[in-house]
């Protein structure tokens, strides 16, 4: 399946909130002295926030006036761009910054206020992650999710396994030696999982390659070997029985209290939300090691200007500020934001041994992951493409079809939806 360019560009139109054609005045949102945005909850540090709307860093006279939004986000932010009124001056996007790209005409280029000067304190594959196929600089970097393997010391060591994070790391650098050392933590532990379900497996796996569904020029890879390998990894653990089969938020915390998840392939944020959140009792039982199969990243998001910016140089001086490695180390401590700068990753505030990971210096794990993660392109359509496949394997985890049946059926779907978007 190829798309052509002139079908790339013009199905990404389609997938843009009605086509962004809608009329109204060209106004942002706020006062003239105020810059607006627009976040989500828990995407910003709020001390820094907070100094914002006192006052913008070296623009005395303005101030930040923020909106969390709770739900729909993406359609409000894709809403108001199409209604061309009350737009923020500033937004933040989710690390589907790709799909806004068909978009590009609504915000400012941000080499043209400076940006190209400060590309050096970042690391490369996110900078380059807000760049369009035109080579427009449309979103500035701010959090990544790099990836690592997350384990249980107790279970291990009932299996007779070494603890230490080099030794496991050594013990598991692929995938094929991670699902040797799950057989034998389940042997010794019966119950024991390596993921929390098949699509876990799948998401990391793809989280780690140099190449996901689409090229920068419209071609389809999803039908490729690389994803079709991921696919049959998945399914693999599951044949084994390594996997929790938890599908639901609910039961993918019950996994980690109840301990039946003894390692985990995941993302620095899941620290957090896994076993801090749903199991606190477990504190100093946990230890993180490099991830077998490679560095990956899996989140992270970005900030725009629109083209209704009321001061777009004082907006750019704002996320510039804000996204320093300096803040951005702040930023980390709440709400566990791991930095796009790798100036970042020797700040005391991140390198501080972590009591719940046994005193380990997990930052430095997280560290090498996401300057050894290889990039990889991210379409404005792969959430088209991921999510049959991802539906598809959750009919092989939870109703046994067939996998081949499963792949065939996800690889059919995409070729309507693609179509359906006007690409092929």
């Amino acid at each position: 399946m190829t798309l052509s360019r002139r079908h790339f560009l013009a199905a990404g139109s389609a997938l843009a909130a009605a086509g962004l054609t809608g009329c109204g005045s060209r106004s942002s949102l706020g006062g003239s002295n105020e810059l607006s945005m627009w976040t989500w909850v828990g995407s910003v540090n709020d001390d820094l926030i907070g100094q914002a709307e006192k006052s913008i860093p070296g623009y005395d006279g303005m101030k930040l006036a923020m909106t969390r939004i709770g739900s729909n986000y993406k359609t409000k932010v894709l809403t108001a761009l199409a209604g061309k009124s009350l737009v923020p001056d500033i937004v933040a996007i989710n690390d589907d910054v790709a799909t806004y790209f068909p978009n590009a005409d609504q915000f400012y280029d941000l080499n043209e206020l400076g940006a190209k000067e400060l590309e050096k304190d970042f690391l490369p594959w996110k900078w380059k992650w807000g760049i369009t196929p035109a080579g427009k600089m449309m979103a500035y970097p701010m959090d990544t999710g790099p990836t690592a393997l997350f384990y249980r010391t107790d279970i291990f060591q009932k299996a007779g396994v070494d603890i230490d994070p080099a030794a496991v790391a050594g013990l598991a650098p692929d995938w094929d030696t991670y699902i040797a050392l799950g057989k034998k933590l389940k042997q010794a532990v019966p119950g024991s999982a390596i993921t929390d379900n098949i699509t876990g497996i799948y998401s990391y796996r793809m989280a780690q390659q140099s190449k996901r569904y689409m090229t920068p020029d419209g071609q389809y890879l999803g039908d490729q070997d690389h994803v079709r390998q991921a696919f049959d990894l998945a399914v693999r653990v599951v044949k084994e029985g390594l996997s929790a089969n938890a599908q639901n938020s609910t039961d993918k915390n019950a996994v980690v209290t109840n301990g039946q998840l003894v390692a985990y392939i995941g993302a620095v944020w899941w620290a957090q939300l896994g076993p801090k959140n749903a199991a606190p009792k477990t504190k100093g039982l946990w230890r993180v090691t490099p991830a077998p199969g490679g560095a990956g990243n899996r989140g992270g998001s970005f900030l725009a200007i629109t083209k209704y910016c009321k001061n777009p140089k004082a907006a750019f001086a704002f996320i510039s500020w804000l996204e320093s490695a300096k803040n951005q180390a702040q930023a980390f401590l709440d709400p566990v934001l791991f930095p796009s700068t790798p100036a970042s990753y020797t700040d005391s505030r991140l390198s501080a041994p972590d009591p719940f990971f046994g005193g380990q210096k997990i930052v430095d794990v997280f560290a090498e992951s996401a300057k050894k993660y290889p990039g990889a392109y991210f379409s404005p359509y792969d959430s088209i493409i991921d999510t049959p496949i991802s539906s598809e394997l959750v009919n092989v985890e939870a109703s046994g079809k067939d996998p081949d049946q499963a792949w065939a059926d996800a690889q059919r779907q995409i070729e309507r939806e693609l179509t359906r978007a006007g690409a092929i």
